[in-house]
């Protein structure tokens, strides 16, 4: 029997292929709105996924950006974003990825975050390595903010963007660079291979995040979440090497 692991890669290549195979093209808009844009694909690399998760596990739910399918009592659940990054594919920026996390009762278990324009795989299980196409990874080993890079996400809502500008300011001199990117799920997989010591965002849901808390903890590094205060269901978080002083930022 394929483990979940194997099966969360495999939906995540597969969705890749797709994605690929339609970059460039014209794309079918489903909503165009002030700081977001949602595609027919978004929804077409869902169902793809969930059509092989679900064929390997059929008593498994399904829970992701584009809505819920499979038994929704079961005591695992597929987290999934099926384009992380939809902005940036879009216009053509080719940063985005597919990130999939599996959770049992509600504890990340599995998680998998796939960049198919530069073919890169990570993977974790809880309790095993984190690998970046099959080779073992760690968070850098920075500790001085005056060497970080981090990357920052801008949230959707007023609120949000108001309370990130401030963040931004207040870091921003502090480090060595800060990196706008686009695809939250990417940030954390940076992290947790070394390229970025932190990434910090006002509000973000579970499927941008979960495969790359998983990574991140696993590689060494830390992630603090806490509630949105203006956003229900939606979290704060700052991501971490585990080494550079931001412990305090949305945690201790």
């Amino acid at each position: 029997m394929p483990t979940h692991l194997e099966i969360a890669e495999s939906a995540a290549r597969e969705a890749g292929q797709l994605l690929r195979e339609n970059y460039g093209s014209d794309l079918d808009v489903d909503e165009m709105a002030a700081y977001d844009i949602k595609l027919a694909l978004d929804v077409e690399s869902q169902e793809l996924i969930s059509r092989i998760l679900l064929a390997a596990f059929p008593d498994h739910a399904i829970f992701g950006e584009e809505g819920i399918a499979g038994q929704q009592d079961s005591r695992f659940q597929w987290v999934v974003d099926p384009i992380d990054g939809t902005v940036n594919y879009f216009y053509g920026i080719p940063h985005f990825c597919i990130s999939i996390a599996l959770r049992e009762n509600g504890e990340l278990k599995t998680g998998v975050i796939y960049d198919p324009m530069l073919d890169e795989l990570w993977a974790v299980e809880r309790g095993g390595a984190p690998t970046l196409n099959g080779k073992v990874i760690r968070t850098s080993p920075r500790t001085e903010l005056s060497e970080a890079v981090v990357t920052i996400g801008f949230s959707k809502s007023k609120a949000s963007l108001d309370a990130g500008f401030e963040r931004f300011k207040e870091i921003s001199p502090k480090v060595r660079k800060v990196r706008i990117l686009g695809s939250a799920a990417l940030a954390m997989a940076y992290i947790a291979c070394g390229r970025l010591d932190a990434y910090i965002e006002e509000q973000i849901s579970l499927w941008d995040i979960a495969a790359g808390k998983l990574l991140v903890e696993a590689a060494g590094g830390q992630v603090n979440l806490i509630p949105n205060a203006t956003a229900p269901g939606k979290d704060s978080i700052c991501a971490f090497n585990g080494k550079v002083p931001l412990g305090h930022i949305f945690g201790e």
